[in-house]
């Protein structure tokens, strides 16, 4: 987050694209940590959730031009709160989860907290949705659900983001009564990803993977009027996607 400030990104592209509510993960950054412009943005309310094991790791942070009617951190797990990767803002008409799910790489060790986290997280959205509470979640998911998701497929198969064990928990997910909202209007889109490694220069031959995602609970699918993946928004080794909702 600080380092496409340093580079006049951030603030250009919330002027640009003028979100309603702007849902940012592994920031990196606690609000300390942050310049008064981009901890405070003019017109928005604004919600971070920090790692509180080690700064400059993960984080995910939320604008929002309607104030919510209450702001939670995490899902009350401590192993899992405590790396700052969910902020829920509860409105009248929706809950919306802005989650930056772990990454499985570094040995099995973390593979199994990231499928432990899987989980949690959907026990948790189930307990308030079973509550009559539609739900929208978005964020780095870091899993290619099917292998349209990804340019290479067939050589990531044994890789995390795309083993079936992680795949398996987006299958229950969808089983759950959750859709994928890009899939949902794109259903055989290929080639449009939100994730290249920047070592690859993977970019430029859109070598890449969508690990990024809007969910919504199927009662907030009639609300839905489109999603974008915005590639041509540069900044970072993930691009923006967009949803719009009536």
């Amino acid at each position: 987050m600080r380092a496409v400030h340093r580079k006049d990104g951030f603030l250009d592209f919330v002027k640009k694209r003028n979100p309603d509510i702007l849902c940012l993960q592994e920031t990196k950054a606690s609000p300390d940590q942050l310049p008064d412009e981009i901890r405070a943005i003019e017109g928005y309310e604004s919600y971070f959730s920090s790692s509180e094991k080690k700064k400059g790791y993960s984080g995910v942070a939320a604008y929002a031009k309607k104030k919510p009617a209450r702001v939670e951190r995490g899902m009350g797990i401590k192993k899992f709160d405590e790396e700052g990767r969910i902020l829920a803002l509860h409105y009248d008409d929706f809950t919306l989860f802005n989650v930056y799910f772990p990454n499985g790489g570094g040995g099995p060790e973390r593979l199994q907290y990231k499928l432990d986290f899987y989980d949690a997280f959907l026990a948790h959205i189930e307990t308030i949705r079973k509550k009559g509470v539609p739900i929208v979640f978005c964020g780095d998911v870091n899993t290619a659900h099917e292998e349209i998701d990804l340019a290479r497929p067939k050589e990531n198969e044994t890789h995390t983001g795309f083993l079936p064990e992680e795949r398996a928990w987006l299958d229950e997910v969808v089983a759950a009564g959750y859709v994928d909202v890009f899939r949902h209007f794109y259903p055989e889109k290929t080639g449009a990803y939100t994730y290249w490694d920047m070592k690859m220069r993977a970019r430029d031959r859109n070598v890449g993977w969508r690990i990024d995602y809007f969910f919504v609970s199927s009662d907030l699918l009639p609300r839905v009027k489109g999603v974008k993946i915005l590639s041509e928004v540069y900044g970072s080794d993930h691009c923006p996607i967009e949803m719009e909702m009536k």
